[in-house]
């Protein structure tokens, strides 16, 4: 049986990051994006219920969400231009809580991230017109919204600014709190 898809696992538990094979030629080119055998094989079984669809100036960063009582899984990749993509593990109960995981997703790579439900999610944008889609297992439901602020300096995550310089962060994520307020209100 043909294989439509490489899943490569990271050091984050459930976290992974995929290869579609592509198919290309002279007119251009062809891939799944998602297979439900499959990713289901790879450990993967979410039923996604809600498609969301972003463009990003370039240097934007968005992130890092979850949602506190309906979390939501998210297969996402990167459809033109580049984005930084990280995933963070938020679970008290997890032996990697506060550990990320990050990689470069594109329109060139094709790559996709996996990230299971109850991780925090955010991406940076390395180009202009940057266009993000991804696939939830839960509706966004606003009230239900939490995050970590994305420059934690107990997270140390490795946001490519060096080319980037000062990213541009809603009033929203930047007021966002640590990984520590986050777990102390969580407990509440």
């Amino acid at each position: 049986m043909e294989e439509h898809f490489t899943f490569h696992m990271t050091d984050l538990p459930g976290v992974q990051w995929i290869e579609p094979t592509v198919h290309g030629d002279e007119r251009g080119f062809f891939m799944e994006t998602y297979r439900a055998r499959e990713f289901a094989t790879a450990g993967i079984w979410d039923v996604f219920v809600q498609d969301n669809h972003s463009r990003s100036a370039r240097g934007v960063l968005r992130g890092l969400h979850l949602q506190k009582t309906h979390p939501q899984a998210k297969l996402v990749r990167c459809i033109a231009g580049a984005v930084w993509d990280v995933a963070v593990d938020v679970d008290p109960a997890s032996p990697t809580l506060g550990r990320w995981f990050g990689i470069e997703l594109s329109a060139a790579n094709r790559r996709q991230l996996y990230i299971p439900a109850g991780m925090a999610h955010g991406f940076l944008s390395l180009d202009d017109g940057a266009e993000f889609v991804y696939k939830c297992s839960t509706e966004y439901d606003p009230e239900d919204e939490a995050g970590v602020v994305w420059s934690d300096q107990q997270l140390c995550v490795g946001w490519p600014l060096q080319s980037i310089g000062t990213p541009v962060v809603s009033l929203r994520d930047a007021g966002l709190p640590t990984l520590a307020q986050y777990l102390k209100e969580r407990a509440g």
